[in-house]
């Protein structure tokens, strides 16, 4: 008799109309089945041994729907370590399948809010999401701890309610928050070995991002393969010394042409320290042109731009982002998501995109 009425219902509504009248089920059991798979989601363990790069924050403090703030994913065999962590990156990285339970550590270039605004989200992420039976080690320069000890007494209530609602079993204790590990340069050395062992070294160094100091970059070898990050800077000959021979340098990049469009239209309607603001911030800022130079001058095999200044709501504004800047190898504006594979004992750089 059910039967019977459901084929009469099918009959009277027609297939369209019965699945939007029934939608809800339908999405129901669409959940059940794929929320197992997205919860086993692993990407990392699908990955050839090498070095792995994937963009999970390419913008800028500047508001922008299609970018989440600065930070870049590094997998190294099956290690993930995580540079700056600006807003939303605790949910890209999960939109990205990159399983919190294997982050390693956070290592901040700088301490401007935009790269450290997603800092709790992240740690309580790879604490309560993840398992995590110890603090979220974050490497930086002088004062990283002053970061760390802010958002773990701001996290605290929070640290102390899931612990008394779920149990100590479930969320351990002594897993919430994060753990500085600062780093500093001895008087005239601008790189210094921050993390070594299992085949990995990972070598900070110096930046131009004043007045902000201290500010670093990162090289990540592995596997006879390399990626640069920059943080933020102006052109860097210590970033190019770092860099050389690289297989991939992700570096920020600000189009001042865009950004003196922006500068006009904020005192054009009366916003004069809006617009003082956009004056200023080329000077501590890399153009794409520059990039593409410290690029060739390092002799690195790839380039991609992050931290994208000004924001950019369509395509159609790359080329004027560029302005003309060019590479031999490849090069492209990055997007979150974006993934570049570098295979060990290879030559291969490969790139897709995970959203």
């Amino acid at each position: 008799m059910k039967i019977l009425r459901w084929v009469l219902l099918l009959a009277v509504l027609g297939a369209g109309a019965l699945a939007f009248a029934f939608r809800g089920d339908l999405a129901v059991m669409v959940m059940q089945r794929i929320a197992p798979r997205a919860m086993a989601a692993d990407m990392i363990a699908t990955l050839p041994d090498g070095l792995h790069v994937g963009l999970c924050g390419t913008g800028s403090p500047l508001p922008d729907p299609l970018r989440s703030g600065p930070c870049t994913a590094v997998i190294a065999g099956k290690r993930l370590f995580i540079v700056d962590a600006g807003d939303g990156a605790a949910r890209m990285t999960a939109r990205m399948t990159l399983s919190a339970a294997r982050m390693e550590a956070v290592l901040l270039t700088h301490f401007h809010s935009d790269h450290i605004d997603g800092l709790g989200a992240l740690a309580l992420m790879r604490w309560a999401g993840g398992g995590g039976q110890a603090r979220l080690p974050v490497h930086g320069p002088a004062g990283v701890e002053r970061i760390v000890n802010g958002f773990n007494e701001a996290y605290a209530f929070d640290a102390g309610y899931r612990v008394a609602h779920h149990g100590a079993d479930i969320v351990a204790p002594q897993g919430a928050g994060m753990a500085a590990a600062p780093f500093v340069f001895p008087e005239g050395v601008d790189a210094v070995v921050v993390m070594e062992g299992d085949g990995l070294r990972v070598t900070a160094f110096r930046v131009d991002h004043a007045p902000i100091s201290p500010a670093v970059g990162y090289r990540f070898d592995y596997g006879g393969r390399s990626v640069v990050i920059s943080g933020d800077t102006v052109r860097s000959g210590t970033l190019e010394a770092a860099a050389k021979d690289a297989d991939l340098l992700v570096h920020e990049a600000l189009a001042p042409g865009l950004v003196a469009l922006l500068e006009t239209a904020a005192r054009d309607t009366g916003r004069t320290k809006l617009a003082k603001i956009f004056k200023d911030i080329p000077d501590y800022h890399t153009s794409p042109a520059d990039a593409a130079a410290s690029a060739t001058a390092a002799g690195v095999k790839a380039l991609v731009l992050t931290h994208i200044v000004p924001a950019m709501p369509t395509r159609a504004l790359e080329p004027a982002f560029m302005n003309g800047a060019t590479f031999s190898g490849p090069f492209w504006i990055g997007r979150d998501g974006d993934f570049i594979s570098l295979p060990a004992g290879s030559q291969a750089i490969t790139r897709r995109n995970l959203l």
